[in-house]
């Protein structure tokens, strides 16, 4: 039975996140960008499997979420995809493939869920983007909106820091999230804005509201799986909470097996053929 803490073993759906919205049910994301990692994620229960661009720094070693590509996004997101029986599969629409013009938006986000095979996709943005993400609801794809930090302007924001915290930022931000769910987007992502209010922006609209770093008045919380498990040095911002810490235990693993291979003890006699 898929999930050793969840009784509904329901395929998750974008109407089933409105669900768990108006009954209070918190919803659970993490990112996942692999096969094994994805079924072992599910298997534990999750509710929504993020396919974030943010792979472009866990897997690809890059500096930001800039450089990665629809077609490696496809490729994690197919392997994902793979593994899934019940969570949710969004994937991140990468920068670049939406901010051109509407029907550049529209043709990549069909590519992405024909090859993919996900369920839904993830888009930053408000105001800027509302044209392109309508079109793309119009062709029948669920969409969840971003807002807050959006990694993929950090080169205009030229910070990680919290967003929203001025008046003007604020406003900007309760209007792009009405906008948002107004037109009809599953969820919303707010990522670095202050608790207070994405609290508010969660009781304003309709459609569900996903936190990281905005505190727990969101509808659900989603959390980057190699921070949370342990598996990444040197970045520990306030929000981020490791229940495990598989860097020293991967390392500690290698190194011992390192040491049999080179001392003669692996493999021993019951491992050979």
């Amino acid at each position: 039975m898929s999930g050793y803490l969840v009784s509904d073993t329901r395929k998750v759906t974008t109407h089933r996140l409105m669900e768990m919205k108006l009954k209070g049910e918190k919803i659970s994301m993490l990112t996942s960008y692999d096969y094994t990692m994805a079924g072992l994620v599910d298997n534990a229960g999750i509710d929504v499997i993020l396919v974030g661009d943010s792979a472009s720094n866990v897997m690809a070693g890059n500096g930001t979420t800039l450089p990665i590509t629809v077609d490696q996004m496809i490729y994690h997101a197919k392997s994902v995809v793979k593994a899934v029986k019940r969570a949710l599969v969004v994937c991140d629409m990468p920068f670049g493939s939406y901010q051109v013009n509407v029907a550049e938006g529209v043709a990549n986000a069909i590519r992405i869920m024909k090859e993919s095979g996900c369920d839904a996709l993830k888009m930053e943005g408000g105001e800027e983007i509302i044209e392109t993400i309508k079109r793309i609801l119009d062709a029948g794809i669920p969409v969840i909106g971003h807002l807050g930090l959006t990694p993929q302007s950090i080169n205009k924001f030229g910070t990680y820091a919290v967003r929203a915290k001025e008046e003007a930022e604020a406003e900007k931000l309760m209007h792009d999230a009405q906008l948002l769910s107004d037109v009809g987007c599953s969820a919303i992502t707010l990522e670095k804005v202050p608790a207070q209010l994405a609290a508010e922006v969660t009781r304003s609209v309709k459609c569900p509201t996903i936190g990281i770093g905005a505190g727990n008045g969101c509808d659900g919380q989603v959390l980057v799986i190699a921070d949370m498990l342990g598996m990444t040095q040197g970045f520990s911002p306030r929000f981020l909470r490791r229940y495990a810490n598989l860097g020293e235990i991967i390392t500690d693993a290698v190194g011992r097996y390192v040491g049999d291979v080179k001392s003669g003890d692996f493999p021993n006699e019951n491992e050979s053929y």
